[in-house]
């Protein structure tokens, strides 16, 4: 059976210098990736410098799986920097260039893209800029009509959609597009009727907004991020956002990351009545409504550790402790049976049923101190003689030093937990930062990462012996 964990033999030490297990350059690769927003600190710091190393590495052994992830984090689990990051340490690594070309079209899923990953380059490695990417480029720079070169012209910025016909040289496919690309030399593209201009035009009011909310063309994601600017607008027909953003329809279209919902649900708690905070919390479940279910019974271990207080970005609310929160709350509906613990140097118990409030839930209880004892919540299963099938561990995985292992990594109290209690359990690991160790190996063994409800797809997928989530990226065909 193909599995993520490639039964790693050698032990390291992880960033709290207690004993670990080292990863491959590939799986080591995947949990950096899909936990990361590229130049932003951790607890441990940023480990961007780290990540651009395995990157390098990883295209050495095989360039195509790290395209394969560029694409499939873009696309799959929305990760927009890292893919750029990717994209450009393909076009610029020798073995990487063939596959350059194809990346880049893979992770263009809005006009920025485009300047944002040769913003990278140009920063990273200067000009010339490699035939592959420059292709790349030109090839999605090709489909933008009016609408997208004027939205994401990039006034102010370092790399302007301008700035894309003088470095890229892209040819035009007729005399229309020959003209259009002149006006954005000229600085004469039309301008777009967007919520941004309508709001600089016209006033960040009660009118503005009312027009654009009965408009319909503000999306999903912009609705979101501008609740509090629309609650204190108060529109008379703010109604229909709130069946917008509660709508599952537009929900699953609309590809959020669940902590998105966290962090909308956060900045209006504050100001908002219940129809406001019952739209998200509606919404979030609608987003996990799909998610295959987990028979029998689960174990769900949170960490709420010190380790786990950063938050995910410079600009974000949202600490990874309520991401780890919000994903062990979604493991709780998706499980026929669980017991749901969070630990640090305490081990706690949540009395939760599949009608808990997950958004409230995360606010309130997702503190973030102490050390980070992962052993604990099989001591108590040990203990308490729990009869488990799985066992999910959602964790930064920087373990301390513990009397419950003795100095050796959690995995060997997974082990006593199967030989005292007969159960040969799955452990699922959910990696949320990407420190590049883990505390568990071997058989029916399985380490995920990502911030997205998407990696319980792949405890199902694990225990059925159909594939793993470097399976998944291994095999990602877009084209």
């Amino acid at each position: 059976m193909s599995k993520f964990n490639k039964r790693p033999t050698e032990t390291t030490v992880n960033r709290e210098g207690y004993k670990a297990y080292a990863m491959k350059e590939r799986e080591k690769l995947i949990t950096q990736v899909l936990t990361s927003f590229f130049k932003e600190s951790k607890f441990y710091g940023d480990n961007s410098a780290e990540m651009e190393l395995t990157i390098r590495r990883a295209i050495h052994e095989d360039a195509q799986f790290v395209s394969r992830l560029a694409v499939y984090a873009r696309r799959e689990f929305h990760m927009r920097s890292v893919a750029h990051v990717l994209a450009a340490y393909l076009a610029h690594e020798p073995e990487g260039k063939p596959y350059a070309r194809s990346t880049v079209r893979g992770i263009t899923q809005r006009g920025d893209d485009v300047t944002e990953l040769l913003s990278f380059y140009l920063n990273t490695f200067g000009k010339p800029i490699p035939n592959a990417l420059r292709k790349g480029i030109n090839d999605v720079f090709a489909g933008f009509d009016e609408y997208t070169l004027a939205k994401y012209k990039g006034a102010g910025k370092a790399v302007r959609m301008r700035d894309i016909l003088m470095l890229c040289h892209p040819a035009p496919k007729d005399d229309a597009q020959s003209a259009m690309w002149k006006r954005l030399l000229e600085g004469k593209l039309k301008t777009p009727v967007t919520w941004e201009t309508q709001l600089s035009a016209n006033g960040n009011n009660k009118e503005t907004w009312e027009a654009l909310i009965d408009s319909g063309k503000v999306g999903y994601m912009a609705l979101l991020r501008n609740l509090r600017n629309i609650i204190n607008a108060q529109p008379d027909n703010i109604e229909k956002v709130w069946r917008t953003i509660e709508d599952e329809s537009a929900v699953l279209r609309s590809k959020q990351l669940p902590f998105r919902f966290l962090s909308a649900y956060k900045e209006i708690a504050d100001l908002a009545g219940s129809r406001a905070l019952d739209a998200l919390e509606t919404a979030v479940r609608a987003s996990t409504a799909n998610l295959p279910k987990l028979p029998g019974t689960t174990v769900i271990a949170v960490d709420t550790s010190g380790s786990m207080s950063s938050s995910l970005s410079l600009r974000s609310s949202v600490r990874c402790a309520e991401v780890g929160m919000m994903l062990g709350l979604i493991a709780n509906r998706i499980c026929e049976n669980s017991l749901f613990y969070t630990f640090d140097t305490q081990i706690e118990k949540f009395p939760l049923s599949s009608h808990t409030a997950i958004l409230e839930t995360c606010t309130r209880c997702a503190r973030a101190g102490g050390g980070t004892e992962m052993g604990l919540p099989f001591a108590v299963m040990i203990e308490d003689g729990i009869a488990a099938d799985r066992v999910i561990i959602i964790s930064d995985n920087e373990c301390n030093e513990s009397r419950w292992h003795r100095g050796e990594p959690v995995q060997v109290l997974a082990d006593e937990y199967r030989r005292q209690s007969g159960r040969d359990i799955w452990v699922h690991a959910i990696d949320l930062e990407g420190y590049g160790t883990q505390q568990f190996k071997g058989p029916r063994t399985n380490i995920v990462a990502g911030w997205s409800e998407k990696v319980f797809d792949f405890i199902l997928l694990a225990e059925q012996g159909e594939g793993s989530l470097e399976a998944a990226i291994a095999a990602y065909d877009w084209e």
